[in-house]
């Protein structure tokens, strides 16, 4: 009988023109394909009939994050690789004696069977989107996985957001070194001061609030809806020694109450509020603020025709998730009577941010794997792999926003030029 890897190869031909995009390595040790494309290892029938139930980018993910599929070296370079091979290569579609060609292929490789069980670690959200029990579940899929993960996964800081690489050729620069760069970065943009205001709305693991708290002497209001977050910054503050500046909050944006901040910031957040529901969250931050009070958005983008982050995202990664191209979020930002000043955009940053927790997670990988298990662990590599490509191809992008709200007479009590922005790195 021919190796598996040759029939594999006459199947795909059917459905995928011209040579194949990556070398296979077929469950019985057989390869085919091009010597220098990246080698993807099927471990059994069932990886392709997880594709032959759900086509697609998911179907492809389960069939990885189970195991049934495998790549041998950089996931984020193979992914690429594959990418560039067939982007813009027309699929094809047999006709009646290609399909019976395909299926007796099929037949014949044990593709063919009921659908598998899917992998654990699927979100489950029930009720309306965006209401707060949703939105309350959608967050603690993803935050409340476990805060030792997240500290084996971050820096130091505990920074999960893009951080801010000023000097990113210099090997003696850390992600911990630009995760401060970034945070500094925030607070001067927000022209935090001795006794400011500032409402740190989805604060994470309190990077933000504590520097603000420490460094800038502000008095920080931290609000998040995950419940491991809140205790963990409440801690937090303890331990650093800024309990009097600093007040925790468990509590979903739409309960946010009072105003009069001097600043606000929204550091990665804005993504999980919903496209609907956007209008309202600028107008609760506009309100938050007196006149001439500053707001800094950090928000991923991404195209007009792709506004979510994908069925793999949304259905292990952020459920609910949605983003929009930059020039929309402004145009809601200044619906709600905020005037926006500037933007940034961070994205190849980003990149570099990813690629330093990516090589985190495989120098943890044990680690981490009997922390979360093999399942959740294949997740997060394919997750960060793809996110990686995602910004370093421009298919996502991540901006500051700084926006002020005017007094009634327009004035802005902004500076003409924004160059106390930008003071040297940090030397830490």
């Amino acid at each position: 009988m021919r190796p598996v890897a040759d029939r594999l190869a006459q199947l795909l031909g059917h459905f995928v023109p011209g040579p194949l995009p990556v070398r296979i390595r077929a469950w019985d040790g057989s390869d085919t394909g091009p010597t220098d494309a990246p080698l993807v290892i099927l471990r059994s029938p069932q990886a392709l009939r997880r594709l032959l139930w759900q086509p697609g980018e998911l179907g492809l993910a389960e069939a990885y994050i189970a195991g049934d599929l495998d790549v041998e070296g950089d996931l984020a370079d193979a992914l690429s690789q594959a990418g560039r091979s067939v982007r813009g290569r027309p699929g094809a579609r047999p006709g009646p004696t290609g399909r019976a060609a395909a299926t007796a292929l099929a037949v014949g490789l044990g593709v063919i069977g009921p659908p598998p069980k899917r992998p654990d670690g699927r979100a489950r959200l029930t009720g309306s989107p965006h209401s707060v029990a949703r939105d309350r579940a959608g967050i603690s899929h993803h935050y409340d996985l476990s805060n030792d993960f997240y500290a084996l996964l971050l820096d130091e800081t505990m920074t999960y957001s893009c951080a801010y690489w000023t000097r990113p050729a210099d090997p003696t620069r850390t992600l911990a070194d630009a995760q401060r760069d970034k945070l500094d970065l925030i607070c001067r943009k927000l022209n935090l001061g001795p006794g400011d205001r500032l409402l740190d709305a989805g604060c994470g693991w309190g990077s933000l609030t504590v520097h603000a708290a420490r460094e800038h002497k502000a008095r920080v209001t931290a609000v998040t809806l995950s419940r491991a977050q809140h205790e963990f910054v409440t801690a937090r503050a303890v331990r650093e020694g800024v309990t009097d500046l600093v007040d925790v909050q468990l509590r979903h944006w739409r309960d946010i109450d009072g105003g009069g901040y001097d600043a606000a910031a929204a550091v990665e957040m804005g993504e999980h509020v919903g496209d609907a529901e956007y209008p309202a969250f600028a107008t609760k931050l506009h309100d938050a603020l007196r006149p001439e009070g500053r707001l800094l958005i950090q928000q991923m983008s991404r195209g007009a025709h792709a506004p979510g982050g994908g069925a793999f995202i949304a259905a292990y990664i952020a459920p609910d998730m949605h983003m929009r191209p930059l020039s929309r979020t402004i145009d809601l930002l200044e619906g709600s009577g905020l005037e926006a000043r500037s933007t940034e955009s961070l994205r190849e940053h980003y990149t570099i941010t990813i690629d330093a927790w990516r090589a985190t997670l495989e120098q943890r990988w044990s680690d981490i794997e009997a922390l979360v298990g093999a399942t959740t662990a294949r997740v997060w590599r394919l997750y960060l792999a793809g996110a990686s490509l995602a910004f370093s191809e421009h298919r996502m992008g991540v901006d500051q926003i700084l926006a002020v709200r005017p007094t009634r007479e327009g004035a802005s009590g902004m500076p003409a030029t924004p160059a106390a922005w930008y003071a040297p790195a940090s030397t830490a």
